[in-house]
């Protein structure tokens, strides 16, 4: 017999409720949720800097998450929802 488990946490939010696309990101805020894997800070910083200086974005917002093998705190996931018009998370190595 062989046991599969899936690996994939559970939703933490309606993906029906997820907000219409930007028309724009002229004067919004991004956010970054860093997974804490090699050179990702590395990409985000440059990320970051050609959004604000190409695309007008107002202001970046960056968090970084202990480990890539669990979902980012509560607080960092309410706190970039607040404050951020679109939030990225991503992956390096």
């Amino acid at each position: 017999m062989v046991k599969l488990y899936d690996p994939t946490a559970a939703p933490r939010a309606d993906a029906g409720a997820a907000n219409p696309a930007l028309a724009t990101l002229s004067g919004k805020v991004v956010g970054f949720i860093d997974n804490a894997k090699p050179n990702f800070d590395h990409l985000v910083d440059e990320l970051a800097d050609l959004l604000v200086s190409h695309y007008g974005v107002k202001r970046v917002v960056k968090r970084r998450k202990t480990s890539a093998s669990i979902p980012a705190p509560e607080e960092i996931v309410r706190e970039l929802a607040q404050e951020c018009d679109l939030v990225i998370t991503g992956s390096g190595d």
